[in-house]
């Protein structure tokens, strides 16, 4: 053992952990508030694509029970502000007659609804931008498409 060494007592608060937790709570906390974040815009656009889809079926639902196409884009919009709460969203529809052709040669007369819906999330985008992105998760565009067949009057030609 060493005869000359010198021993140095660090004062107690020098020695002390009581701050460490609050030290490494703030350089965790960003990362689970960006979490928290992308787990709420997810959880968003999921349901909004539902209601976009759900008006799209809604929409082809109409026109082929031969509604007028004003009427059926009239419909998908009521249904699209209804369903996310929002009267100044304006989707985008078009319908448009097809022919399906079958495997057995046989060809039906179908109404197809496209909806489009542009939408912009505001949890992720300007966390994004204020970490130097480019800010493009906040805009999206959803969209939905469905088509169905035009069905005869039971007993007609």
């Amino acid at each position: 053992m060493r005869e000359n060494a010198v021993v140095v007592r660090l004062p107690a608060r020098v020695r002390s952990q009581a701050g460490a937790e609050l030290v490494e709570f703030a350089l965790v906390l960003p990362m689970l508030l960006v979490i928290f974040g992308g787990i709420v815009d997810f959880g968003l656009i999921l349901q909004r694509q539902q209601v976009v889809t759900n008006a799209a079926r809604e929409g082809a639902r109409l026109a082929v029970v031969n509604y007028p196409d004003g009427d059926v884009r009239e419909r998908v919009r009521q249904f699209v502000q209804q369903g996310l709460n929002s009267p100044s969203l304006e989707p985008a529809t078009t319908v448009t007659p097809r022919r399906i052709n079958l495997p057995s040669g046989a060809v039906l007369d179908a109404k197809q609804v496209d909806v489009t819906l542009s939408g912009r999330f505001l949890v992720l985008g300007p966390i994004v931008s204020l970490a130097g992105g480019s800010g493009s998760f906040g805009t999206i565009v959803l969209r939905a498409q469905t088509t169905m067949r035009v069905e005869g009057v039971a007993g007609g030609s």
